[in-house]
């Protein structure tokens, strides 16, 4: 059993030493970290609070509940493997961390009933998980017994992040409230892409990332290895990719068995990806004989698109090719292998006398056509392997095999034309996470374009998605913060009922998943939390943490060009320690609309938090001047106690039904304009100006009663 050290329960303390913004700073904490008050039962406890992320196909709540409690027993199918095994004992160790209760781990005896049973028809100790595997189950809870079934054992471990979910507080214990569910995935491609290449991300990252995927039920992680700034993997054969072309920051074969073990033992799939023809100089470091002009090469630090391409009219790469993949074919059980195939420029192709011949010899007048002739070569080398390849968009080609799997980044037009050309799909362009989309935004955007004119058949070509995570602005301390809990909206996209597009009550069960994400080891919490300390030089400042609720990163192009990125770019500034779509930018709409309606305790809130940031705004002055890195964002810094300013005249003058003075709401507006404009150098961008407009006009158009 591979496993990696059980996370601890998160406390968090706060202290609050300035009298004059503690009960504000206290509703900016608890609006700045995702809430779990919607998990506590209310009085009777019998009530089901559902909080279960992704949301079922069918829920039905019953009356009773379940008590954990020490007396729990579970009973597995007879014929259960070690992967049933595992995951049971899986469950039970955070059952009891997030219960408290001492929880017997071994099953009960036979012929004596237990608790929880668990009923899956055993698979092969070494299969691995598949496209298309039965991932349904159906859970029932009652007062006296939880049973879980399905039809495979992936759909048990399904079933048990669902089972861990329902756990909620009742008269000073915990319970399963009484439910029947019946489940079963959308799409069965549900993935979520991973970036070494740029940036590499040791292997806790990793183990953290496929226990967040588990949890919210994704089931592939793709695995972006080669990059034109680093080739992460252990080639034996080939050592001098890694030797040359990494760095010295690479998996070794060993850990890359470990990682794919690991994720199966939770039913997720490891399929890699090796970039080419383009996106390949730290291949050609160590061998530029594959490349299509002379060396010698380097690793790049810029990012961005390069020259550097495989040669694709000499047969010795297709040799090489061919040793290559039989040597990862032993690595990555997985039936599918991803080619990259992304912005290839054609250039060096087109500057090499070969290279040009060969094409017009074949009547090739594009480098795209050339591309095409590439990837049905490695097409045919995969399939001796038994793998089915995988390609973005820019593979699409009319000679392009069935067989190949598109991933679409551009419009969706390119995953419509490939499923009306027969090509089985993956979307991905609205679902990239370094475009800082907020949770709904990533929630509604549909794997199946609502105008996308496909017959039912075409239609069920589109196997699902993955949303996406970059590597040029993450490192290991911030990637958590850009992927969760975010990915677990889009995770519910994929995996829940198309009719499913209440963001409201999204964002009602993604706050509660983000503390249990939390509570599975990922720290996109408390990694944001650390960088604030490591600005700040103290382990609490209440003025910056009032100020990082209020911003977000600018988007990867914005930072892309206003900060001229590198590899060798410090990622440790204000923008790597404020979080996208955080928390306070949902809850701050929710507050402005409760306010428009006249809800004194929402006015009250907002005032509080309004007059938090006028009062802070001076400390967080004198920390920057001893802090180089927040001084930067001198902008933001000096538009946030307006914004509050602002607050409390708009809400002042909602309270008093008096009309503002002539020319006031145009020097709002001003103030809004000003503040939403980009600023170079600073990268981050508020979170609330929308809202705050809105009650400006509606401050505006008061009139004395």
């Amino acid at each position: 059993m591979i496993d990696r050290p059980q996370s601890f329960r998160r406390i968090l303390a706060v202290h609050l030493p300035l009298q004059r913004i503690d009960a504000a700073l206290a509703l900016a904490l608890l609006l700045a970290v995702p809430a779990c008050a919607q998990q506590a039962s209310p009085a009777d406890g019998n009530e089901f609070v559902n909080t279960l992320m992704p949301l079922p196909a069918t829920v039905v709540s019953k009356p009773g509940n379940l008590r954990i409690d020490n007396s729990l027993s579970y009973a597995l199918s007879g014929d259960s493997s070690p992967r049933l095994r595992q995951g049971a004992l899986r469950l039970l160790d955070r059952l009891q961390m997030r219960t408290g209760a001492e929880l017997a781990k071994e099953p009960a005896p036979q012929g004596r009933e237990a608790t929880l049973t668990i009923e899956a028809p055993a698979s092969s100790a070494e299969a691995s998980p598949a496209l298309g595997e039965d991932e349904s189950y159906i859970l029932d809870v009652d007062e006296h017994h939880a049973s879980l079934r399905a039809h495979a054992e992936v759909g048990a471990l399904r079933g048990m992040e669902t089972l861990l979910q329902l756990v909620q507080p009742s008269g000073g214990g915990f319970i399963l409230p009484a439910v029947h569910i019946e489940d079963a995935p959308r799409f069965p491609w549900r993935g979520l892409m991973l970036d070494p290449g740029r940036h590499f991300l040791p292997p806790p990252v990793i183990y953290r990332t496929l226990d967040g995927m588990a949890a919210v039920k994704l089931n592939v992680l793709h695995w972006h290895l080669t990059e034109d700034q680093g080739f992460r993997i252990e080639s034996r054969v080939f050592p001098k990719l890694q030797q040359q072309g990494s760095g010295g920051l690479y998996y070794t074969q060993q850990q890359v068995r470990d990682i794919v073990a690991y994720a199966a033992a939770r039913g997720i799939r490891v399929v890699p990806e090796f970039d080419m023809p383009g996106h390949s100089t730290s291949w050609l470091v160590g061998y530029p004989e594959l490349g299509s002009a002379p060396g010698p090469y380097s690793v790049e630090h810029e990012f961005g698109v390069h020259d550097a391409a495989l040669n694709p009219v000499e047969d010795s790469t297709y040799r090489f090719l061919d040793t290559f993949f039989g040597e990862m074919a032993q690595l990555f059980p997985d039936e599918y292998v991803h080619i990259g195939g992304d912005e290839s420029n054609g250039k060096q192709w087109l500057a090499n006398p070969r290279i040009k011949a060969f094409m017009d010899a074949h009547g090739m007048k594009t480098t795209p056509e050339l591309q095409a002739y590439f990837n049905t070569r490695v097409q045919k080398i995969l399939a001796r392997y038994h793998k089915r390849m995988v390609g973005w968009d820019e593979v699409l080609s009319s000679t392009l095999s069935p067989d190949v799997v598109i991933q679409n980044w551009h419009g969706s037009e390119f995953l419509v034309n490939g499923a009306k050309q027969g090509h089985r799909g993956l979307f991905s362009g609205p679902y990239y996470l370094d475009y800082t989309y907020t949770a709904s935004q990533l929630f509604l955007a549909d794997p199946v374009p609502a105008d996308a004119a496909l017959t039912p058949e075409q239609a069920k070509l589109i196997l699902g998605g993955e949303a996406c995570q970059w590597g040029e602005h993450i490192s290991p301390q911030t990637i958590d913060s850009r992927i969760w809990p975010r990915a677990a909206a889009v995770a519910e996209r994929f995996w829940s009922p198309a009719a499913d597009r209440d963001t409201e009550d999204m964002y009602r069960r993604l706050q509660a998943e983000s503390l249990r994400l939390d509570e599975e080891g990922t720290t996109h919490i408390s990694g944001p939390e650390r960088g604030l300390r490591q600005l700040a030089g103290t382990e609490q400042d209440r003025a910056l943490t009032l100020f990082a609720a209020v911003l977000q990163p600018v988007n990867f192009g914005a930072r892309y060009q206003q900060q001229h990125t590198s590899q060798l770019t410090a990622l440790d500034r204000l923008v790597d320690s404020v979080r996208p779509d955080p928390p306070l930018r949902h809850e701050f709409e929710l507050l402005v609309d409760g306010a428009l309606r006249g809800n004194s305790a929402d006015i009250e809130r907002l005032e509080s938090l309004f007059r938090s940031w006028v009062d802070a705004a001076p400390e967080l002055d004198r920390l920057a001047a001893n802090s180089p890195l927040l001084n930067e964002v001198s902008s933001r810094r000096s538009d946030w106690p307006k914004l509050g300013s602002m607050g409390i005249e708009a809400l002042s003058y909602l309270r008093s039904g008096n009309a503002p003075p002539a020319g006031w709401q145009d020097a709002q507006t001003a103030l809004l304009r000003e503040a939403a404009e980009p600023r170079p150098g600073e990268l981050v961008d508020f979170v609330v100006l929308g809202p705050l407009e809105k009650l400006v006009a509606a401050a505006n158009r008061s009139k004395t009663q």
